[in-house]
């Protein structure tokens, strides 16, 4: 079983900084969904800033969720996405 997301931030280029509960932070990337059935709600930068951390996942304001599993197999670790600095803090380079 793959670790399950504790916390998230939205990015303004669709998308999250995820902070996992192995102490992980990783960025998934929201972009591909976006074209998607209901995931076109989330171009609407209010609904898609309203996500929140979910029993494990995360969730938008107006119900659509994620799989973990695919939040954590499909995200990148942060220090791979920015300078190669180690995290802190979620979404910041020491």
């Amino acid at each position: 079983m793959n670790p399950r997301v504790t916390d998230v931030q939205p990015n303004h280029d669709y998308s999250l900084n995820l902070r996992f509960e192995n102490g992980e932070i990783r960025v998934f990337d929201v972009l591909p969904y976006l074209e998607k059935g209901l995931f076109q709600q989330l171009k609407d930068r209010g609904v898609f800033n309203s996500v929140r951390p979910f029993l494990g996942s995360i969730q938008w304001s107006n119900g659509l969720d994620l799989c973990p599993d695919t939040l954590y197999l499909d995200s990148v670790p942060l220090t791979s996405v920015a300078s190669g600095k180690p995290q802190t803090d979620l979404g910041e380079a020491a």
